[in-house]
């Protein structure tokens, strides 16, 4: 006679069981959690982005208040003189939690049964992985480019603050070349790299941004391009679990060096895309260069605040099969706060 599998533990009054005795229970608020460290601790969004705000999100739609540090004015004095007390400005810039990624999946009670495996485990980590992707590169693609992509016509913008790119960028000397789609900077070769770097740099003191915290990132390509550099090489000395877990490679010019594949991208005659899209696919721009171009991004945490919240975890039994059908919204919002603490290099 064949064994009878129950789809629900015995004495449970045909409820679905949630207390850790049984083996197959599910907690969506405690899984929802779960993932959300999982997130994070494989992200690195965490790295470049601020993630300090108010309030509570709990819905697509939220609202999330960034406070901003005020500017204190600083008087001459002489002594005897009565002293004037301002009112700090506390003013506070407003991020819109209107973005959402979910997945879905089920999970069949004989296959989970049979397992050798934790398989919901397993879809976490894959969950958290494609979660991280996708989300990295969507908030790259529209922080980095700001809201004009470069389409038929119209020139690219960008998320950095006028003087933090460009082939005029420095806000004071407006002689650093930073790259345009037109003319990009050419970076076949370490040292121009670096220069492009060096400049990059420049420009962030030039905005007075502190030194503290500052990051760059880097594609694959010119970061192996960047360590044919005796120079390079001498700088990146950054621990190995770091690499593992955000891609950081070490340092350098005051910079925490990431490598990504999420940052922007053109083909010849094609308008940027997201890292992760083909680059063919981009809509017509006719540029005075041809060539294949790549962006490198540099700036601190102070420039982008990013929030996020997995705000609905639940499962379902499966009405055509015996299963559970488990589903998750990830709910986030991402807004450029300090453009002049951002800048942006084209390169081919």
């Amino acid at each position: 006679m064949a064994a009878v599998f129950p789809v629900y533990p015995s004495g449970s009054g045909g409820k679905f069981d949630t207390t850790t005795s049984f083996s197959g229970s599910f907690i969506p608020t405690l899984w929802s959690k779960k993932l959300l460290v999982k997130y994070y601790v494989d992200n690195q969004l965490t790295e470049i982005a601020n993630t300090d705000y108010e309030g509570e999100i709990k819905n697509q739609g939220d609202t999330v208040r960034i406070r901003a540090i005020p500017t204190l004015t600083i008087n001459d004095y002489q002594a005897g003189q009565s002293l004037s007390y301002e009112v700090p400005d506390n003013s506070y810039q407003e991020m819109v939690i209107n973005k959402g990624k979910y997945f879905a999946f089920q999970c069949n009670d004989v296959i989970e049964a049979q397992a050798d495996l934790d398989l919901m485990n397993m879809y976490t980590e894959d969950a958290a992985k494609q979660l991280k992707i996708n989300v990295c590169n969507e908030v790259y693609f529209n922080t980095f480019l700001g809201t004009a992509k470069g389409a038929t016509g119209t020139p690219a913008t960008y998320g950095a603050a006028t003087g933090n790119f460009g082939a005029t960028a420095g806000v004071k000397s407006g002689a650093l070349n930073l790259g345009t789609a037109d003319a990009p900077i050419d970076t076949s070769t370490a040292q121009n790299l670096l220069n492009l770097i060096l400049k990059m740099s420049a420009a962030l003191d030039e905005q007075n941004v502190p030194e503290s915290g500052r990051w760059l990132l880097l594609s694959p390509f010119d970061r192996q391009v960047l360590m044919q550099s005796n120079l390079a090489q001498a700088y990146f000395t950054g621990d190995s679990a770091s690499v593992v877990r955000t891609g950081k490679i070490g340092m350098i010019d005051r910079f925490n060096v990431y490598v990504s594949n999420m940052l922007p991208r053109r083909a010849a005659d094609k308008a940027w895309v997201s890292g992760q899209t083909d680059p063919s696919t981009g809509a017509a721009w006719d540029t005075t260069d041809n060539s294949a171009q790549r962006m490198i991004v540099a700036g601190t945490k102070d420039a982008i605040s990013f929030a996020t919240q997995f705000t609905k975890t639940e499962t379902l039994r499966n009405q055509n099969d015996f299963g559970d059908l488990v589903r998750s919204l990830q709910v986030y919002g991402r807004k450029v706060i300090k453009p002049e603490a951002l800048t942006i290099g084209v390169v081919k």
